[in-house]
Formats: structure tokens, sequence, C-alpha cells
């Protein structure tokens, strides 16, 4: 029988209040954590920023989003080690309804592609500066 491998969204906001060794310390275990049970696809640090409003009377809060591919058994393991952690003030893991790792790689080439369209642009560009420039010359 084949796995069943699931594309995932975790988002956790770290107590900031504690020191930033402890939050940095909190951010590393959980996103080793994650690149241990799964295909890490993408991790992208927000850093610290200003809630909506207080959690427990706190102001500010780390935040990271993680997106990965896991089996179903992880991301309620993972919910769980949040719940534990004191110093994880809000978390929050969703199934996402299609494949990250497609969806980022076809991100990138549609990148490269519009660099690619640029830069061939400006080359354009130049030589049509340098025909302007020779025809004034003459």
């Amino acid at each position: 029988m084949e796995k069943v491998i699931n594309s995932y969204e975790s988002l956790f906001i770290v107590d900031v209040t504690k020191g930033e060794p402890v939050t940095d310390a909190t951010v590393n275990k959980f996103l080793s954590l994650i690149e241990a049970n799964a295909e890490v696809v993408d991790v992208a640090k927000w850093g610290k920023r200003r809630l909506a409003y207080a959690i427990n009377d706190m102001p500010e809060g780390y935040y990271v989003v993680a997106t990965f591919k896991a089996e179903p058994t992880f991301p309620g393991e993972l919910e769980r080690l949040f719940n534990i952690d004191e110093t994880i003030m809000r978390s929050m893991v969703i199934r996402l309804e299609y494949d990250a790792a497609e969806k980022k790689a076809a991100k990138l080439a549609a990148a490269e592609a519009a660099a690619a369209a640029a830069e061939a642009a400006a080359e354009t560009e130049t030589v049509a500066e340098e025909t302007v420039a020779s025809a004034d010359a003459e």
C-alpha cells in the first residue's frame, strides 16, 4: 500500500519576553523536528512582530511559517508538542489542498522566466540606444 503524503503549513508564534536565545532555541527546536519528520518545502521566519491583540498581556511575538510534506500522523503530533511548550504563544497546522513543492517549483520557474524576459528587454534597449547614438554621430 502506498504511503499518503500531504502538504501542510504550520504557523507558530514564539514568546519573545524570555529573551532572544530562548526564542532562537525554540524556533530551531521545532524546525529541526519538522525537518526530521517531514520534507521541508519552505521556511519563512517573519521575525518579531506586533500582535493584532495581546496574548497573555504580551504585545509581540516571533512568527515562523513552515511549509512541509508529511504523513497524516505527524501534524497531530506537532500540534501536541506546540501545546506542551510554554514558549509557544499560538500555533496552527493546516493541510493544503495543493502540492506545496509543485507550487514552489512553478513559482521559481515563473520568476526565472520573468528575469530572462527583463534581461532580454534590457539588451534590446541597449542595442536600440547604440543604434540611435551611431545615427546621431553620422
